[in-house]
């Protein structure tokens, strides 16, 4: 049965829930249908975390959905603390703007939210409805699209919006799978860790943000045994801290264009910061503003030169962790019990017993070698390559020619929001936000991108003609 409607949002996570929000606010009557298969909307994989470890790594004053209101996360804190919620806030003992609340306490911000835009389009009688499935399929034609969703329904609207999130890779099935999955324990699952004899050793792949959770995780298991974290080059994520202003000085000289000019510069910028006894994530931090900007004006060779060589460090410096996560993993480190090591994985051996053996090269040399452990994380990040995740919908519409991948093969391509397709043509009625377009800004994945691109997009589906 078809279920018309004006616009149909695919995922219902943070990019769907913001999008849905900033529709029902602009006046005129709409039907939104959301596709998502959580049973709640506005969390999608990042904010459906329910162990209180699991926090956001940015604090509170730079997270508001609110593109107008960059307070609106301290704010609704404020007011939800004083109201007896999240009474374990008093232990950072800092203003609520520099807070960095559990995830999922993220999530019921942004459900609040939705339910009062709700409120507000139902007096200009827009509507939201929630289609609790999968969708597997889509097809554009002349005068609509047409979505197939899991359960056999088909929705059909004037325009559909891809709002799938992330793809965890510890979460995602690969188009070429090493095993790793099959091998790995969830990073966040925590029940499952208790499973675990506390003494054994776990290893774990990939050092970044994912890995930081997978600590927590095994630390609120009662894990108390040793941690072998594997990556290429054996980085962390730096902590999280809260510097003073800088200069923005990518705002004050457009000269600087390329990632060797930009890097050269914020050495420099670096280093005064530190002579003047100022945080060097100060300087660091005004790049944030103009990464999008910086990506879209260099060339192929450029990005390319940037993922290469660049790339760890930038995420390890810039992507950083929040404060009580990084000292659990200092803690860690410096009682012996958790070792970062700068080697490649190489794939799952077989066994003895119940142990997990994988086969890993060392950064540097030639040779393999193998490690075993109890139990092992698969901590390697997101899946940004579409041409990898082996869902039913990324494939469709790779295999129809609706999409094409990014730039580096970095999600997928589009045009001030609408989707690119095979043939290079810009679609009227099929558009993308938040993750889907990292290959074209580069950072497209935080809360603000995603709080900014949903008001732009909202604007202009509202705007554009619908025949």
């Amino acid at each position: 049965m078809e279920q018309p409607a004006e616009i149909l949002i695919i995922g219902g996570g943070l990019s769907g829930a913001m999008l849905a929000v900033q529709l029902l606010r602009l006046p005129g009557q709409r039907r939104i249908l959301i596709i998502e298969p959580r049973a709640e909307l506005g969390r999608g994989e990042a904010y459906s975390a329910v162990e209180l470890g699991h926090t956001l790594n940015g604090n509170a004053a730079r997270m508001s959905v609110d593109p107008d209101n960059p307070d609106d996360l301290t704010q609704w804190l404020t007011a939800h603390i004083a109201g007896g919620g999240w009474p374990e806030s008093a232990e950072q003992d800092v203003p609520v703007s520099e807070l960095f609340p559990p995830r999922g306490l993220f999530g019921v911000y942004v459900q609040q939210r939705l339910a009062e835009a709700r409120a507000v389009g139902t007096l200009q009688g827009s509507t939201v409805e929630h289609f609790c499935a999968e969708a597997v399929d889509l097809q554009v034609d002349a005068g609509s699209v047409q979505l197939t969703l899991s359960d056999g329904q088909i929705l059909r609207g004037s325009q559909a919006v891809l709002a799938t999130g992330m793809y965890p890779a510890a979460r995602t099935p690969q188009t070429q799978s090493s095993g790793l999955n099959a091998a790995a324990l969830d990073p966040w699952d925590v029940a499952a860790m208790r499973e675990l004899d506390p003494q054994s050793t776990v290893l774990i792949i990939g050092s970044g943000l994912t890995m930081v959770d997978a600590v927590v995780s095994l630390e609120q298991a009662g894990h108390r045994g040793p941690i072998e974290v594997f990556s290429r080059h054996g980085l962390l994520p730096h902590v999280r801290r809260q510097p003073p202003a800088w200069v923005d000085f990518l705002a004050a000289d457009h000269s600087i264009r390329t990632p060797r000019q930009l890097l050269r510069e914020l050495r420099r910028h670096c280093r005064d910061a530190i002579a003047q006894g100022i945080d060097w994530q100060a300087p660091l931090d005004t790049v944030r503003a103009h990464i999008a900007r910086l990506w879209s004006q260099a060339t192929d060779v450029q990005r390319r030169q940037f993922v290469r060589h660049v790339r760890p460090w930038w995420e390890s410096h810039h992507h950083r962790s929040p404060p009580l996560s990084a000292e659990l993993i200092e803690r860690l480190h410096q009682e012996g019990r958790l070792r970062i090591h700068a080697a490649s994985f190489k794939g799952i051996e077989p066994g003895a017993g119940d142990a997990v053996t994988i086969r890993i090269r060392p950064r540097g040399e030639t040779e393999t070698s193998t490690v075993s452990g109890a139990a092992l994380i698969n901590s390697s990040g997101i899946e940004y390559d579409w041409r990898r995740v082996a869902r039913p919908l990324p494939q469709q519409l790779l295999a129809r020619g609706l999409v094409q991948p990014g730039p580096l093969a970095l999600g997928i391509t589009a045009k001030d929001g609408a989707v690119v397709d095979a043939e290079g043509q810009v679609s009227a009625r099929l558009f993308a936000m938040g993750p889907p377009l990292r290959g074209m800004w580069w950072e497209s994945t935080a809360v603000t991108d995603v709080a900014a691109q949903a008001k732009a997009l909202a604007r202009r589906l509202v705007d554009s003609p619908k025949d």
